[in-house]
């Protein structure tokens, strides 16, 4: 087993810095349900995250090439976000995650009934 983990720990900690920490599931979830969304749209949906930081994650995921900037030239400026094609692969192990917090979620919550 420790053969297994060891050969799996590179790309596991690859993942987890594609998407460590507070904000990027949760930027990557947004996208995941409105197709594209606007700057402001996002801050919005993610409060109470602030601008610099919002900034800061969506740089990351997009150097990473999980999501794709769109500028617009016009004033005032439109700045829209989307995942990329190539990284809507990640979208089944979201899926995986929104299922195991429910399983969880049940399973607290029949643990409390039966004592």
């Amino acid at each position: 087993m420790e053969n297994i983990l060891h050969t799996e720990q590179i790309p596991f900690l690859k993942t987890l810095s594609i998407v460590e920490g507070k904000w990027k599931l949760r930027i990557l979830y947004e996208l995941a349900y409105n197709p594209t969304l606007r700057y402001s749209e996002l801050r919005r949906n993610l409060t109470p995250i602030t601008h610099k930081m919002l900034s800061t994650q969506l740089k990351g995921l997009e150097m990473d090439n999980m999501i794709i900037r769109k500028e617009y030239p016009q004033i005032p400026p439109k700045v829209e976000y989307s995942l990329s094609e190539k990284r809507r692969s990640f979208l089944p192990v979201m899926k995986l995650m929104c299922e195991w917090g429910r399983n969880y979620v049940v399973s607290d919550e029949n643990e409390v009934m039966s004592e």
